[in-house]
C-alpha cells in the first residue's frame, strides 16, 4: 500500500490539523506533511522549532482499544527508527523513553502521540512525528540535536514521510501490551538503559515494561514511571 500524504507548505500545526480530522470523521491512515510549522509542539506543549529543510508529520490513526493506544509513542518510536535506519550510511537509532529519537546521542526527532477519547475508548490517536533532515537547528539546541543530514545524503522529505506513514499504520491493530520481541527491540535501541536518572525517579534506568512505564531501580527497588521528564543524575 502506498500512503496517501496530504502536503502543505505551511501550518500552524500538523497535530492541531489532524485533530480536526479526526473529529470530522476522516479515516484511520489519513496524514498531513508541512514544509514548515507556525506553531508547531512537542511534549507537554513545549514548542517545537519547525523551519523548512525537516520532516513534520501527523498520521490519524484508531487503535482498536484503549490499552494499546498506552504504549502507541514507543511502537511508533520502533517503526520511524526501523525506517530511518534504511537509509544508507545511518548509524543506530536508540530511543530516549518516552518520545525521544536519538542519533549519535543527540537528539534527531521526537513522537508525540495525542488521543482524544469517547467514554472508555480513544476515538482517535494523532500521531506526530518530527525530524530534523536539513533544516536549521536553533542555536539553543546545536549542542544537543542533530540532523539525518549530517549522517547520510539527506533524503527526500515526501518518500521518507510515505515509508513512515506506512509503517505506522499497522500499529493500530497491535495487541494492547508491547510483545516480547518488541521489548526485545526496545532494549536494543533503549538509549536511556543503564544511565542514572534524577528523574522521573531518582535510580537507575532499567528498561521498560510490556505496558510501557520506565522502570527505574531505586534504592528501594523497582519503581515504575508513567509520566514526567527525563533528567540524567
Amino acid at each position: 500500500m502506498t500512503a496517501a500524504i496530504e502536503v502543505r507548505e505551511v501550518v500552524d500545526s500538523t497535530q492541531d490539523e489532524v485533530h480536526a480530522w479526526g473529529e470530522s470523521g476522516r479515516p484511520h491512515g489519513s496524514a498531513l506533511l508541512a514544509r514548515e510549522q507556525a506553531a508547531g509542539r512537542g511534549a507537554r506543549g513545549h514548542r517545537w522549532a519547525s523551519p523548512r529543510g525537516g520532516l513534520w508529520l501527523s498520521v490519524l490513526v484508531r487503535p482498536r482499544s484503549a490499552a494499546a493506544a498506552e504504549v502507541l509513542s514507543l511502537r511508533a518510536g520502533l517503526a520511524v527508527a526501523t525506517v530511518v535506519e534504511r537509509l544508507p550510511g545511518v548509524p543506530p537509532v536508540r530511543i530516549k523513553w518516552p518520545n525521544d529519537l536519538m542519533l549519535a546521542d543527540r537528539k534527531v526527532g521526537g513522537i508525540l502521540c495525542e488521543a482524544r477519547w469517547r467514554g472508555e475508548a480513544p476515538a482517535w490517536v494523532t500521531i506526530g512525528v518530527g525530524l530534523n533532515v536539513t533544516n536549521e537547528l536553533p542555536a539553543e539546541l546545536r549542542a544537543g540535536a542533530t540532523r539525518l543530514g549530517e549522517h547520510t545524503r539527506p533524503p527526500e522529505v515526501e518518500p521518507l514521510a510515505r515509508a513512515i506513514v506506512e509503517a505506522l499504520l499497522p500499529l493500530a491493530d497491535a495487541p494492547p501490551q508491547l510483545t516480547a520481541a518488541e521489548q526485545r527491540a526496545f532494549e536494543r535501541r533503549d538509549w536511556l538503559r543503564g544511565r542514572r536518572l534524577a528523574a522521573p525517579e531518582a535510580g537507575l534506568a532499567a528498561g521498560v515494561s510490556a505496558d510501557g512505564a520506565l522502570l527505574v531501580r531505586t534504592a528501594g527497588g523497582m519503581v515504575e514511571a508513567r509520566a514526567g521528564s527525563v533528567a540524567l543524575a
